[in-house]
């Protein structure tokens, strides 16, 4: 008997620098028995091609074999919908997930997700988010913002969406990169309440 996932995501990879983040956070859905909806934009292709060893096939159904495979997932349990596929569950808040994550998320999707753009498959599964008042973590990954992106920031958290950074810590004493990607995954699987041991939350180490 298939066990029941313990809980259902949505994940969009955009094009900002950082394809490692979603990746590893992907990684770590699947390993912590969730269902994963997700989305890759066109750039983050390229990104993903240019920062890591990954080659994306091209279509959603390629995407989404490659990734069960790649990261050991159950049948079923990573989904992938492409820009336009306007009937996935995740265009719908009657069918989308209570939860989604934008990792990494490019400066350009955040402008269209604050101005409730819908263009693609990406932003209307934020703005279904938005508008159901539902779990919404964008990560995004720029230097310097400027004041355009701030402003976003701003207006999308007083929404209530949650704005993770991708600025490591470096209080752990991080060894490798692979480290510096486990803080920032960390603090995403703190924000969804899943369970994770890539990082200690501050004080544990005290308490053992």
């Amino acid at each position: 008997m298939t066990k029941p996932f313990h809980d259902r995501i949505t994940l969009a990879i955009t094009g900002a620098s950082g394809a490692q983040y979603g990746l590893r956070l992907l990684e770590c859905l699947v390993a912590a028995n969730c269902q994963i909806l997700v989305m890759i934009s066109k750039a983050a292709r390229v990104v993903i091609a240019t920062e890591t060893d990954e080659q994306l096939p091209g279509t959603a159904k390629e995407q989404e074999l490659y990734l069960s495979q790649r990261f050991n997932a159950a049948s079923g349990q990573v989904r992938v919908f492409g820009r336009e596929q306007w009937m996935a569950p995740v265009a719908s808040g009657s069918g989308a997930p209570s939860k989604m994550v934008v990792c990494p998320c490019s400066t350009s999707t955040l402008s269209a997700i604050a101005v409730g753009a819908s263009n693609n498959l990406i932003e209307r599964a934020a703005d279904v988010a938005l508008k159901e008042r539902r779990q919404l973590i964008l990560v995004p990954r720029e230097a310097p913002y400027s004041e355009i992106h701030l402003e976003h920031m701003l207006k999308l958290t007083r929404m209530g969406s949650v704005m993770i950074p991708a600025s490591p810590g470096f209080y752990n004493r991080p060894e490798s990169i692979e480290d510096m990607i486990d803080f920032v995954v960390a603090r995403i699987l703190n924000q969804l309440q899943i369970e994770q041991q890539l990082l200690p939350r501050w004080g544990e180490d005290s308490l053992s």
